[in-house]
């Protein structure tokens, strides 16, 4: 009888972990198939439907026939609108050699590290970070280098940071403005400040994520680095999507812009993994992009009318401390006084006991390389929200009942 051989799995695939985000929309998901009352705040994605008009370009591409097998970088159509997009609302100026259209944001990301990075390179990244770059980082074999910031910095990093974490072995830094999961946003004199020090370390390549760009509340105009600093354009990425802005999360279309030799570069390694993104799925994407903000605005209304309300009553529960964001659809409050007042070891059991006692799915903060908080997406309905912040005065109350009704124990 032969022997099975033993199953041995690589070190790449033991450095990295599944997707904490993606894990718990999961769980919250099929504890509501089973019938438990579950208020999800832990999806990262906009509780509207993709526009009609969009979906209608979808539809329409189906009944043409539109089914085939595109070019890996993209359709001509979907690259002129990217390029136009950029031209109209960034001032960037690319030409469609200088983009690629790929299977959504994390796919811009992944493609990236594979075509820029080595075994020996640093990779410098704010905390907290969107989950995946570490990860994605780490599937290199390059080091993550992470600047930890906090609450009282508001969750941006400081020329001063930037220049003690940058070295001779940095390739790559990473900046997402506005922040997943912060809200945090960059101002035209912050960006200027660590572009000066970026000046400095020329072998440094930039990604700055703008996949939040359009839920953006701030106080001046939206701005990336190449807007403020454009002689660092030459060795500066951008990464964008349809996912968030447009309601397009399922769609899976992101799209990256950059130096032509880097994109080639990120199109030879998606033509070995993916190849091209779904026809059917970049041909909406032309309708989102070349609609303008049309159906954005609405949208980013609400998400901020959301935000204000739910930041204030989060700011009036006992042990949390709470910073207005400038964008996106996150909330981070710091729990550390409440992890000490309900005698709980961690931000990781907080989440794991909060969703067990009270219903509320939610990502702890561990998990975007800043323990001691949480994640709360305001991404849901006003009536959701409205209970969340009831049930977690409950569990943060002194004299709460340690299982509540509206807890999944059985």
């Amino acid at each position: 009888m032969e022997r099975l051989a033993k199953l041995t799995l690589s070190a790449r695939v033991g450095r990295i972990k599944p997707s904490p985000t993606l894990a718990v929309t999961a769980r919250a998901k099929t504890l509501k198939a089973a019938g438990h009352d579950i208020l999800d705040l832990g999806a990262g994605e906009p509780d509207f439907d993709t526009p009609e008009p969009i979906k209608d370009a979808a539809i329409q591409a189906i009944r043409d026939g539109f089914t085939k097998y595109t070019a890996v970088d993209g359709i001509p159509s979907l690259k002129a609108a990217v390029v136009d997009k950029f031209a109209r609302e960034n001032a960037l100026q690319y030409t469609t050699s200088q983009v690629l259209v790929s299977v959504g944001g994390k796919q811009s990301f992944y493609n990236l590290a594979q075509a820029l990075l080595e075994a020996e390179d640093e990779v410098v990244i704010p905390a907290p970070y969107w989950v995946s770059y570490l990860d994605i980082v780490l599937m290199t074999d390059a080091t993550p280098v992470i600047i930890p910031t906090t609450i009282e910095q508001g969750f941006k990093i400081t020329p001063e940071s930037l220049d003690a974490a940058l070295a001779y072995k940095t390739k790559l830094f990473v900046l997402n403005s506005p922040s997943n999961p912060t809200g945090a946003v960059y101002t035209r004199d912050e960006l200027a400040a660590l572009g000066e020090v970026l000046r400095r370390y020329p072998q440094v390549f930039i990604a700055t994520d703008d996949m939040y760009e359009h839920i953006y509340w701030g106080a001046e105009p939206f701005a990336n680095l190449i807007n403020v600093c454009p002689d660092l354009a030459e060795r500066t990425i951008v990464l964008n999507g349809v996912s968030k802005a447009y309601a397009m999360t399922g769609w899976r279309i992101g799209y990256a812009a950059g130096p032509t030799e880097l994109i080639q570069a990120m199109t030879k390694v998606q033509s070995q993994s993916t190849s091209n993104p779904t026809s059917i799925a970049q041909v909406a994407a032309v309708a989102a992009l070349n609609s303008g903000v049309t159906f954005v605005t609405p949208m980013r209304d609400a998400f901020k009318a959301r935000h204000d309300r739910l930041c204030r009553q989060l700011q009036a529960l006992p042990g949390l401390r709470c910073r207005p964001g400038d964008g996106t659809f996150y909330l981070f409050p710091n729990i550390a006084q409440a992890l000490r007042h309900l005698g709980i070891p961690d931000d990781q059991t907080f989440a794991e006991r909060l969703l067990e006692e009270t219903g509320i799915a939610l990502v702890p903060g561990s998990a975007f390389g800043a323990p001691g908080h949480v994640r709360l997406s305001y991404a849901t309905s006003d009536e959701v929200l409205a209970a969340a912040v009831t049930r977690l005065e409950g569990f943060l109350a002194p004299s709460r009942n340690a299982q509540p009704a509206s807890g999944i124990r059985s």
